[in-house]
């Protein structure tokens, strides 16, 4: 573990100053922090150190603009000014729609509506304008219903199916490895298998489940996504086609039963 007087050496070494100029920066004598950095000699010719007290300390987070956190062993982080913000992102989304008894919708957001929702999600009036059904199905939440556009969900989701989405009220609520709709600013609506790095790193990770190579992996920044929605449920045209190790099966009962058939053949015979 990093000693706090290694946080200051570092701290020195980074604005590349001696000792002295920085003891004017922080308005102590040049002695207080080379006891602090270096130690006061001993009469066994040991160097003892000073622990900073918190008036040095405050004075250090104040001059350099130092990130408190680094100093008490919390982060990494140095500076302030690198310390990555997460947007607050909380709370319901924009715009709701519900039944005449109070129920909420579910809004249903096709691909040839795709450009005007990135404008509207918070307009009303264009709410208003989409399609919204009541499902007794979808509740705890509120709902959402995008069309698939594209082949990038292949394995999982084909295009033109319908995926039902929750909303996600926090960050830190997205977990690794689930597939949310994700409205950004400059990727429009897309639909991935995410990787949750926002508390790290201020981003999350976006991957297709199709693997053939056309799909790359990328990134989005946390300051530029507007909604985050964890598919819950989705509706699809496509009928899944039978497994290879159903159709070794399937072979086999036939063999089997031909099998069958000619011992029963011979021990008539």
């Amino acid at each position: 573990m990093t000693t706090i007087d290694e946080k200051i050496t570092a701290i020195i070494n980074h604005f590349q100053l001696n000792n002295y100029a920085f003891s004017k920066r922080i308005g102590v004598t040049g002695t207080t922090v080379d006891s602090i950095v270096n130690g006061r000699p001993q009469a066994d010719g040991s160097r003892k150190k000073t622990k900073p007290g918190y008036d040095v300390l405050a004075a250090i987070i104040d001059e350099f603009d130092i990130n408190p956190d680094y100093l008490f062993g919390k982060s990494t982080v140095l500076l302030k000014s690198n310390i990555v913000n997460t947007p607050t992102y909380s709370g319901m989304p924009k715009v709701v729609t519900t039944t005449p008894d109070g129920e909420e919708n579910v809004v249903f957001v096709p691909v040839k509506a795709r450009a005007g929702y990135l404008d509207g999600y918070g307009d009303a009036e264009f709410i208003e304008t989409l399609p919204a059904f009541y499902m007794p199905q979808l509740t705890n939440g509120t709902f959402r219903c995008f069309e698939v556009q594209g082949n990038s969900m292949v394995g999982t989701f084909f295009n033109g199916d319908m995926v039902f989405g929750r909303y996600i009220e926090a960050f830190n609520d997205i977990k690794d490895g689930r597939v949310y709709i994700i409205i950004s600013k400059n990727d429009g609506v897309v639909l991935k298998r995410v990787i949750n790095r926002i508390e790290d790193q201020g981003k999350l990770i976006l991957k297709s489940d199709n693997k053939d190579g056309n799909y790359p992996t990328f990134t989005i920044n946390s300051e530029d996504i507007m909604e985050v929605w964890d598919v819950a449920m989705y509706a699809s045209k496509q009928m899944p086609e039978p497994v290879d190790v159903s159709d070794r099966l399937h072979d086999l009962e036939s063999k089997l039963l031909e099998l069958q058939q000619k011992v029963s053949q011979n021990s008539k015979n």
